[in-house]
């Protein structure tokens, strides 16, 4: 067997998630809430599903679910994409990237990718032919270094992938951000595969700088967002894909062979539960709260705490306490220490390791508390 993929293995995310539940630790690593979606979507699902919906969605997504999100990207950014000819319904972002990646890779086609950069975004290039060329973020507020960007677009770059706010780091775009990358998609020609799964988590008053508020952009770009972060639900694994006309009609080419059709009954409950915009726009607030609440209660320890202006994810820097490699850390924590966390290495395609962890702080409040309290005692 010839892999496609011969370096890939398990990922990280279940690796760590799988050594909590073997030493019985903390488990703030996996992106995912320990707890559950409201009791009025919950309640919604159980409609749906006992209403006669549990055969086969239209293969683009439910109507219903493609109206409410054209809804929320207006009420949100103001742009109106059309429910028919821009919106694409998939299992999860990771198929949505996948897809998108897809769609717009040939064999040969350069693919810039900003690192640290989430785990799903490179196998998807090389499955198809295509070339990663990566660009390092700056540290230590993981800004892009638009320079280095422009210096390595090629006449065979096809892409580029953002992902604001961002995984793992918590950082976000600025408007200039938005402007600069437009300005490079005027130049050279190039498309945008924009991660916002997290669009509704960026804290401290700041507006999310969505590709949906930029027209040159939103002409050029494939926008990726998800359900799962929104509404606490990351096992529904329903997210969507906003693109141009053009796009959108390549991208449902692939998608009808990939899945063809998305969870029915679910993708009804969440187009009426957020019809409700009160039921997304308050997550920023919900969030926030939590990471506040993880850094005070990390104030008092040895670790530096990086800023996090979005996402659910707080990086810290353990120099002060030790010297190890962070994947070897993260091991060690979560055996000796019963705190199970993310090495930020692993998102790096040369390992670059610059002792930072990554906590997720969508939990619940003693789980936050529980697990400072470990991270005080180093």
């Amino acid at each position: 067997m010839n892999s496609k993929l011969p370096q890939a293995g398990t990922t990280i995310f279940t690796v760590m998630s799988t050594l909590a539940r073997e030493h019985n630790a903390v488990n703030v690593s996996q992106g995912f809430p320990d707890y559950e979606p409201t009791a009025e979507l919950l309640e919604l699902a159980n409609k749906y599903l006992l209403g006669g919906y549990n055969q086969y969605a239209p293969m683009p997504g439910a109507p219903a679910l493609r109206e409410t999100i054209s809804q929320l990207v207006t009420h949100c950014y103001g742009a109106t994409p059309d429910p028919d000819k821009n919106i694409t319904i998939t299992a999860g972002a990771t198929q949505a990237l996948y897809t998108a990646i897809a769609t717009l890779v040939h064999p040969g086609d350069e693919v810039i990718v900003l690192e640290p950069a989430y785990d799903c975004y490179v196998p998807a290039i090389l499955v198809h032919g295509g070339v990663p060329v990566y660009s390092r973020l700056r540290e230590p507020d993981f800004s892009v270094d638009w320079q280095d960007v422009k210096q390595k677009i090629t006449k065979r770059t096809r892409a580029i992938i953002v992902n604001t706010p961002h995984n793992p780091t918590g950082a976000v775009f600025s408007a200039a951000d938005l402007q600069t990358l437009a300005e490079l998609v005027s130049d050279y020609g190039i498309y945008v595969i924009s991660d916002e799964v997290y669009e509704h988590m960026v804290f401290d008053d700041r507006p999310h700088a969505s590709v949906h508020r930029h027209a040159v952009l939103r002409d050029h770009a494939i926008v990726v967002s998800s359900f799962g972060k929104t509404v606490h639900a990351t096992g529904w694994k329903i997210g969507y894909i906003c693109a141009p006309e053009k796009l959108t009609t390549e991208i449902r080419k692939i998608h009808q062979f990939l899945v063809f059709a998305v969870n029915h009954p679910l993708q009804l409950a969440l187009a009426e539960y957020l019809r409700v915009p009160e039921h997304y726009t308050h997550i920023h607030a919900f969030y926030q709260r939590k990471r506040d609440l993880l850094r005070r209660e990390l104030a008092d320890s040895r670790l530096k705490l990086l800023p996090c202006a979005g996402s659910y994810f707080q990086l810290v820097d353990y120099s002060a306490i030790a010297q190890e490699r962070d994947t070897d850390l993260a091991v060690r924590l979560t055996k000796e220490n019963k705190l199970a966390t993310i090495p930020l290495s692993v998102f790096y395609h040369d390992q670059h390791d610059p002792h930072l962890l990554r906590i997720c702080f969508a939990k619940q409040d003693a789980t936050i508390k529980k697990a400072a309290e470990i991270l005080r005692g180093l």
